[in-house]
């Protein structure tokens, strides 16, 4: 059990870094480090971007052109924010609109094209 003491407390360390605070929902932790992304909109109607290389975001995140993924952000009244920006990395609440699947989404700061 020494193995799951130690995944809890890692869980925790993630969510205490960007001051996440779980509430009513347990929503699960998903790595999109590796993507290029852009955030269009960080509330309601807001969605995050995401792809394997930057060109292949279309700016604004809008269009047909790209292989690229989209993702609405996850909004909900439980929830203190959606995203949640700390120095490094940037912790996003995403719905797939896939099976119900709703991920707390962790995007490296140092590939976000605030330009879409």
């Amino acid at each position: 059990m020494k193995r799951f003491d130690e995944y809890l407390q890692a869980k925790s360390d993630v969510l205490e870094y960007f001051g996440y605070v779980t509430d009513w929902v347990e929503i699960p932790l998903d790595d999109y480090r590796e993507y290029y992304w852009y955030l269009n909109g960080e509330g309601m109607g807001g969605e995050v971007c995401y792809a394997n290389k930057p060109e292949e975001l279309p700016e604004g995140c809008n269009g047909d052109d790209g292989e690229y993924y989209a993702a609405p952000i996850y909004t909900q009244r439980f929830l203190k924010k959606w995203v949640y920006r700390a120095n490094d990395y940037t912790l996003i609440c995403m719905d797939t609109q896939v099976d119900g699947n709703k991920f707390l989404g962790v995007f490296d700061n140092t590939k976000e094209r605030p330009d879409g």
